[in-house]
């Protein structure tokens, strides 16, 4: 059943004709000037202070008394404002015989004005990607499936906020972070060398977004499938009962329009991580977003670095390069430098099945017997039924479940590296003892991250602080791995759990996730 729209939305809003009136920057000063003073919890003014303020910012020029008067009075027929009568004592007859009233900003012209403040400060989408949140949402729902929607009214109604607030800031601020990387700013910087110095940052932050996105997608997605309607019922009815507990001035709602709101947000949380019969979810599409983006930094690092390398002269290169063949006296070694130098030259790679009549090695190629091979036609022209034989579609399945298998199993060896560091808290790389390959390869990225970062610090996936430490007096010190030695300098990490909680989740969880 589709939810029927609030029809009275849709008429005239006479709150927002003082923003484009004839008398617009008269109208607009004694708005902001108000706002100011609400947000200084001065509420009720006078004319004469009104007017008071507006004059001392030299905006409007022979500006009076009467025409400030007239102006409130419009923006009182315009719902901006509200009055009530000033019982404060006359001092002149004037006073005594003119009505006085003070005037105060309306809601709804003060979420106008905050709404007209955030404008003057856009500069762009801005946005992020904050892959905690993910760890936020698992938790609230984890939370409210374990409980069965038994929950104290106050403690409800902060778990229900907790929740719906870190899914919309996960909403806006990820749709606007991929919304930016594909502005004409974006494009522009991603055609310059320049671009060079942000392109592993900006891989390595929309990495650990993916892969926090994929680990956490499956507990979110199958923890709201196990809410069935009797849990979800039992939970807003907590939220409701504490959301009424909230001393109210002016009722805005009753409590079965906020119970439709509490069901038509819930539905849109599901919607957005599960999707639907007939769409897709949310999720699945930012998580193609972000991959496409991937894709588009490497493919535009790879047109610059080509583009530098078209640019340089091979002049001195190719010179030095002669000379050393020229001094070269045995054709033998002048073949394997033109292999170390050049390399392979194209080939072409038939397939046929080889039906020899002999097992002779003497017998010379050309007196074997040839095999047919069925070469495509390249042409772009749609083929005819006659024109070949189809082909059987290929099953994949073998090798998909056994890289699916080492993917895992090489996730699961970093994360057992990244939890006995944390374990131990700190540590220097003359500390750590032989490493396997792929340890080594995780401490390098590491230390790579570190040494481009500011603080020389960054934050994993799995909520870890990580912060490196150069010694004082550049001491080296040597490597061990499975499959060499490495020198390099003495580094020093720490490790720190910002998210007790979320850590201890996902010992708990991992495994799992990782099998899943």
């Amino acid at each position: 059943m589709k939810e029927k729209p609030n029809l009275k939305s849709l008429g005239n809003i006479s709150e927002l004709r003082y923003i484009n009136a004839d008398n617009v920057t008269r109208y607009r000063a004694i708005m902001r000037y108000l706002y100011l003073q609400y947000e200084r919890l001065s509420y009720w003014l006078s004319p004469e202070q009104i007017y008071a303020g507006v004059m001392e910012w030299n905006v409007l020029k022979n500006y009076t008394q009467e025409q400030c008067q007239l102006d409130l009075d419009q923006l009182v027929a315009w719902k901006n404002l509200t009055y009530r009568h000033d019982g404060t004592r006359a001092r002149t007859v004037e006073e005594y015989l003119r009505k006085k009233y003070q005037y105060l900003i309306t809601p709804y012209s003060i979420e106008l004005e905050r709404f007209l403040e955030h404008l003057g400060s856009v500069k762009g989408y801005g946005g992020s990607l904050e892959p905690t949140l993910f760890d936020k949402i698992a938790d609230s729902i984890s939370d409210i499936y374990e409980n069965k929607g038994n929950y104290e009214p106050k403690t409800a109604l902060e778990v229900w906020n907790s929740l719906y607030e870190s899914f919309q800031k996960l909403n806006q601020t990820s749709m606007d972070y991929i919304a930016s990387l594909h502005t004409g700013e974006a494009e522009d910087l991603m055609m310059t060398s320049a671009f060079l110095l942000y392109k592993d940052s900006f891989t390595m932050y929309l990495q650990d977004f993916v892969q926090a996105l994929q680990r956490r997608s499956y507990r979110i997605e199958g923890n709201l499938k196990l809410i069935n309607r009797d849990i979800q019922t039992r939970f807003f009815t907590c939220v409701l009962e504490g959301e009424w507990l909230i001393p109210k001035v002016e009722e805005f709602f009753t409590k079965e329009e906020y119970q439709q709101t509490l069901g038509r947000r819930w539905k849109q949380l599901c919607r957005w991580f599960s999707g639907d019969e007939n769409t897709q979810s949310e999720l699945f599409l930012l998580e193609q977003a972000s991959k496409d983006a991937i894709k588009k930094i490497v493919r535009s690092t790879l047109r610059i670095q080509e583009k530098q390398r078209s640019i340089v002269s091979r002049r001195q290169d190719l010179d030095f390069l002669g000379k050393w063949f020229y001094r070269l006296e045995d054709i033998n070694e002048a073949h394997k430098l033109a292999a170390y130098v050049f390399g392979l030259f194209p080939t072409r790679h038939l397939q046929g099945e080889d039906n020899r009549d002999s097992d002779s090695q003497d017998i010379s190629m050309w007196d074997e017997i040839a095999i047919e091979r069925v070469i495509r036609s390249r042409s772009r022209k749609r083929s005819g039924k006659g024109s070949g034989e189809s082909e059987t579609i290929v099953d994949n399945s073998l090798k998909k479940a056994e890289l699916k298998k080492q993917i895992v199993e090489y996730q699961r060896r970093e994360l057992d590296f990244l939890i006995e560091m944390t374990e131990k808290g700190s540590v220097k790389i003359s500390e750590l003892g032989c490493l396997p390959v792929a340890a080594r390869i995780q401490l390098l990225g590491w230390i790579g991250r570190c040494v481009s970062s500011e603080e020389q610090a960054f934050y994993t996936p799995e909520g870890i602080k990580v912060t490196l430490f150069i010694p004082e007096e550049k001491a080296d010190t040597t490597l061990t791995c499975e499959d060499g030695t490495l020198t390099l300098l003495d580094y020093s990490f720490t490790f720190e759990i910002e998210n007790p909680v979320a850590w201890q989740n996902l010992l708990n969880g991992m495994a799992g996730d990782l099998n899943g």
